[in-house]
């Protein structure tokens, strides 16, 4: 959980305190029934003093863009957009206002000129910049001005604010679209970023840190653009080269159909946060939040990272009658799927060869190329990714 506000005595802290909770309610900060109530223990008193620009220094920085999208509260909009296929990592920030390293309050009191900004950063390899302005036209009001769902007030504009000129005319092609659709004027602004401040850290994946977290936006729009793992990112080395790529027990369970010993591999117990990928080609099969302990032996997930990356087919060998599960790509043998998992989960139980697997830790999903997932780690896990596990 955040820090909650430091409590003290004296008449001075709390003419303070009053005083600033009446400012947040005239200045109409999420008004009626939204955030505040959840705000009014989540209080930081320093805020952050640098823009987010850590994704820079990274190796792979030259491949990746960034994007500027306000709309509304910001909570929501981070979680959304940490959800599309693509999308390396997002921030939530404080954009192109006057007023230098402003805090949470200061926005919220409408004198800074700022707007509730998420910092989304891409590959654009993976997902486009238009289809990633589609995916916020479709969460937003564009013909709102200063308002999105219950949240009121000009840090709550709608805006998309670019760093590269040579992204305008892409930007402004989808919002011509979108104003054709409509008689009144959009409102949503579309202007090169000023500025951007990162907002205090417990704003920061606040949804994943408090589900059922105050949200006005619709996420069932992620699913009209059905973001996918491409299958082209990925490919299946020649035969003859997997033997000295896999160890002798890998290339006879995913080469010729084996099944290693129950209790044997190497994931059976392992629930630290992090994906699944095929030994094979790298290609993410299994998230670790859909893990549990079956106490059959094998590894056990209640359901692949996406149905299309794995190929189920029926094995009617050693006199069983079973479902056999293989990867999509890589065509390796991974286990069988059967019908007695947890209700809850959704009633399946992939039982799955340890030796056609490759753990990828959350921590360095992003060095592996799997950056692109930690959202849908993080957001599966929710309160569950602690610090600590993130990092280990």
């Amino acid at each position: 959980m955040p820090n909650p506000q430091k409590k003290g005595g004296g008449a001075a802290l709390l003419y303070r305190g009053a005083a600033a909770a009446l400012a947040l309610l005239l200045s109409g900060c999420a008004a009626g029934p939204t955030r505040e109530d959840e705000m009014k223990n989540l209080r930081q008193e320093a805020p952050a003093t640098v823009q987010d620009q850590e994704w820079r220094e990274r190796e792979d920085a030259s491949r990746l863009r960034e994007i500027y999208y306000a709309g509304g509260c910001f909570w929501g909009v981070e979680s959304y957009f940490s959800q599309i296929h693509g999308v390396e990592s997002v921030t939530v920030g404080y954009a192109n206002g006057f007023t230098e390293n402003p805090t949470y309050e200061q926005v919220c009191g409408g004198d800074t000129g700022h707007a509730e900004t998420a910092h989304v950063v891409y590959d654009p390899g993976r997902v486009s910049l238009q289809t990633l302005t589609e995916h916020f036209f479709a969460i937003i009001d564009p013909l709102s001005l200063n308002r999105q769902g219950n949240d009121r007030g000009s840090q709550y504009r709608s805006g998309i604010y670019y760093t590269d000129e040579d992204d305008r005319e892409t930007l402004q092609a989808e919002w011509d679209r979108q104003q054709k659709k409509y008689s009144q004027p959009v409102q949503t602004q579309l202007e090169p970023l000023r500025c951007y401040y990162l907002a205090e850290e417990y704003h920061q994946q606040y949804l994943a840190k408090n589900p059922g977290g105050y949200c006005h936006i619709d996420f069932s729009s992620l699913a009209d653009f059905e973001q996918r793992i491409d299958p082209d990112q990925y490919t299946r080395p020649p035969r003859e080269k997997l033997r000295s790529l896999l160890t002798e027990e890998q290339y006879r369970v995913t080469q010729q159909n084996g099944t290693e010993y129950p209790f044997t591999g190497e994931y059976d117990h392992l629930f630290e946060p992090g994906i699944y990928v095929d030994v094979v080609t790298g290609e993410p099969l299994f998230l670790s939040a859909d893990k549990f302990d079956s106490g059959c032996g094998w590894p056990s997930f209640s359901k692949p990272i996406d149905a299309a990356v794995v190929v189920e087919s029926s094995d009617n060998s050693l006199g069983m009658q079973r479902t056999e599960v293989r990867s999509r790509v890589g065509d390796s043998h991974l286990g069988h799927v059967f019908p007695d998992g947890p209700a809850e989960k959704g009633g399946m139980r992939y039982c799955i060869n340890s030796a056609s697997l490759r753990f990828i830790p959350y921590a360095e999903m992003e060095k592996e190329g799997y950056g692109y997932l930690r959202g849908l780690v993080r957001d599966a896990m929710g309160s569950d990714l602690t610090p600590e596990k993130a990092t280990s």
